[in-house]
């Protein structure tokens, strides 16, 4: 390091000399990368960390100096929050893949195979990035002397060895509720994630209508966030070991929402590179100008199909085959009873109450059957209800019976209180606070 800065007081130091700092273990970095052999092994998680902490801190000063209105330094700039979003994509990437033989998901071969295409596209760009930063941060006297570290310093996480297991991952007090719980938060996530839905590879032409129209990085961090803390809430509540042992339903659930998470992520990082740093949204021909070079060192079109033919495609399978698991779930769990309630008075189950016993059902996710003179049809269905409803009125029946999820049944108890959310006539009425969820 240049001992001029080191004797200097911080507070001293020049904006030259300040990103002279910043630049050089980004710089040393990116040196290593161009002087290697370019293979998969190149990049480790650790060269990913190293390249995420050193752009983005370089990226912040560069920022706070005005860089982004400054054309001396705009590609510099934008270079370093490059390599900081594709670095933080690799990353994720890395981790599923290092993590794929504990995850215990179906289509696992295809989605290696498709992840390590994905993998080297990142790799491939930060490749073509590195020389082009040399000489952009030359021309800048962005560094004086630089010497690549050596491959020690980014060893892999992954060995052959493996520590031994002698702590029991035992149930957690009150387990079974704060399973109920996530489970029927992932089926909320699950069906909300309906929204963008994947029948077949997108061409071209429709990766440029999806995104940023329908598919963006607001949306897709939300989702991020969501499943992030269905993650955390599980590693609390539920299981906090690994994934060898224990209980192999509630791993295998975890596995799903695991990967989802790392994809969203993925997803994320490619979004806001495409839309920030790549779609033309400035009208300085400085902007035109950096996006042109930024588009020929990164491929938006492979960049795109990387996010939505390869992260919302599996995103979404893995998100319909967890339904299942988290199904199977709620079936072990949840607590099962009965009871005996009047039909709604006059008009019987006509469309509102049907509705809205359906959507109650439907909240909680557990298997709930009405049960009339010993026909069972299920209550989370508004078409079964309307079918028994027709028995109910042809046979004049006044009571019938709710099977299932108890807290599904305490609920319809308090619905059939309020006459089903109507009155007499046809007409709603004030639900009780405790089914908010309904109004």
């Amino acid at each position: 390091m240049d001992t001029t800065i080191e004797n200097k007081n911080v507070c001293d130091l020049s904006f030259a000399e300040r990103v002279k700092f910043y630049s050089r273990p980004y710089l040393r970095s990116l040196l290593y990368v161009s002087m290697q052999d370019q293979s998969r092994n190149l990049f480790t998680k650790s060269l990913y960390s190293k390249l995420i902490t050193s752009s983005h801190l370089l990226e912040d000063l560069l920022d706070f100096h005005g860089a982004k209105n400054n054309s001396n330094w705009y590609f510099y700039r934008e270079l370093a929050a490059a390599v900081r979003h594709l670095s933080l994509a690799g990353y994720s990437q890395k981790h599923i893949l290092n993590r794929l033989v504990f995850y215990d998901i179906d289509r696992k071969e295809d989605f290696r195979k498709y992840g390590e295409i994905v993998l080297d596209f990142i790799n491939g760009a930060l490749i073509n990035l590195a020389p082009v930063i040399m000489e952009e941060a030359r021309r800048l006297a962005a560094f004086d002397e630089l010497e690549a570290p050596p491959a020690t310093r980014f060893p892999d996480v992954v060995t052959g060895e493996m520590l031994e297991y002698d702590i029991d991952d035992e149930d957690k007090d009150q387990q079974q509720d704060n399973i109920v719980r996530v489970a029927n938060e992932f089926l909320s996530i699950a069906e909300d994630f309906d929204t963008y839905e994947f029948y077949e590879a997108y061409d071209l032409e429709g990766l440029k209508d999806l995104v940023p129209e329908k598919v963006n990085e607001v949306s897709i961090r939300r989702f991020e966030m969501l499943v992030h803390n269905l993650q955390s809430s599980f590693d609390t509540y539920v299981i906090h070991g690994g994934f060898r042992f224990g209980n192999r339903r509630l791993k295998q659930f975890r596995s799903y929402f695991s990967v989802i998470f790392h994809l969203l992520q993925i997803m994320g990082r490619f979004l806001h590179f495409y839309e920030r740093h790549l779609i033309e949204v400035g009208y300085k021909s400085i902007y035109k100008e950096v996006r042109e070079k930024l588009s020929t060192l990164v491929s938006p079109d492979l960049l795109l199909d990387c996010t939505i033919n390869y992260g919302l495609h599996f995103v979404n399978h893995y998100f319909t085959t967890g339904r299942d698991v988290a199904s199977e779930i709620l079936k072990e769990h949840v607590q099962k009873g009965m009871i005996r309630v009047p039909i709604p008075k006059d008009l019987g189950f006509h469309c509102r109450p049907s509705l809205l016993v359906a959507k109650l059902v439907q909240k909680y996710g557990g298997q709930v059957e009405m049960v009339v003179n010993g026909d069972r049809f299920d209550a989370g269905s508004v078409l079964d209800i309307q079918w028994a409803g027709g028995k109910i009125q042809k046979e004049k029946i006044e009571e019938v019976i709710f099977e299932g999820d108890v807290r599904a049944l305490r609920d319809i108890e308090i619905l059939a209180d309020v006459n089903y959310g109507e009155d007499r006539m046809g007409k709603g009425i004030s639900l009780p606070r405790d089914l908010h969820y309904l109004r």
